[in-house]
């Protein structure tokens, strides 16, 4: 389903909100985090027969989110509720934005990892671009496509959700255009990164931008230049950095991509990743990643991405 159109006001954002997108028999539906659980909202809608936005789709594109609020509470304190509420440990989840209209990622963006590769400091964001095809949830299996390539990494991100229209914005206004942020993590195939200038094909295969648990609202992230970002791989841990270390910072980006093209609420930006990739390493201590290996990627505040590579 794609994003409305139409620019609600951004005073209609909900604030200190945590949402999950699920994934039901039915498609994808909406859920939000409480300290309880996780609360089905379709399951919960249709229980307690009160009307609400049903996807994240609906909440991005502005809908009103005061009956959500009202039916969140409602199934935390009516008994019947608990037949609405999962824990993490047992919800299925799908992408925590699973149809954004733009997926746009930022290359070399840890001072760490451009020297770690090799790479001089850019002087401004190194964009592309990766596909909805991409796209993968919490505990996703990704199969990774050896047909093609065997050098398989790995990137924790901190992921960018945009919230409202934007056009040109100024850095020191570029956060107020943030919807949330979310923990991505942009799986990589080197070799295929290297067949031209052009990075885009090692980026693009199926699975290869995982993206959740959760969207966390962004009054909840007052800065989002202070949160950890680690992988662990195996339970290895392999990455262990600080959004500190970003060469441009989210508000920095938000306004530079907003020069060249209009963004939308539901684009996602991955903002890059610090130093501690495979490819970082020298050549013969490079083992890449293989079937079977599972991969959690977790940015502080937004909660740990699970992947598993078949």
């Amino acid at each position: 389903m794609a994003l409305a159109a139409k620019n609600k006001k951004y005073a209609s954002r909900p604030t200190g909100m945590t949402f999950a997108t699920l994934a039901g028999k039915s498609g994808y539906t909406l859920g939000v985090k409480t300290d309880a659980g996780i609360v089905d909202v379709a399951k919960a809608a249709a229980l307690f027969r009160m009307r609400a936005p049903l996807t994240i789709d609906e909440v991005l594109a502005g809908a009103d989110c005061a009956p959500l609020r009202k039916l969140v509470e409602k199934t935390l304190t009516d008994r019947r509720g608990r037949a609405a509420i999962a824990s993490e440990a047992r919800a299925k989840f799908g992408p925590a934005i699973p149809h954004p209209p733009k997926i746009i990622c930022v290359g070399l963006n840890y001072r760490g990892h451009a020297a770690e590769t090799g790479n001089q400091i850019p002087t401004a964001p190194m964009l592309f671009s990766k596909f909805n095809n991409a796209l993968a949830g919490h505990r996703s299996k990704v199969k990774l496509p050896v047909k093609v390539d065997h050098t398989f990494d790995y990137e924790v991100e901190l992921v960018v959700v945009i919230g409202r229209k934007a056009v040109n914005v100024p850095e020191d206004k570029a956060l107020q255009y943030v919807f949330g942020y979310a923990t991505g993590n942009d799986l990589s195939a080197r070799a295929l990164q290297k067949v031209t200038s052009q990075i885009m094909l090692g980026k693009i295969p199926d699975g290869f931008a995982p993206v959740g648990p959760y969207v966390v609202t962004a009054d909840q992230i007052p800065d989002p230049q202070t949160l950890r970002v680690t992988t662990h791989v195996n339970g290895e841990l392999r990455q262990n950095n600080n959004t500190n270390d970003m060469i441009f910072t989210c508000a920095q980006i938000v306004s530079y991509c907003s020069r060249y093209m209009t963004l939308m609420p539901g684009d996602i930006i991955y903002t890059g990743t610090p130093q501690g990739v495979i490819l970082g390493r020298p050549v013969e201590q490079r083992v890449w990643l293989k079937a079977g290996d599972r991969v959690v990627t977790e940015v502080e505040k937004l909660g740990a991405l699970e992947v598993t590579l078949a």
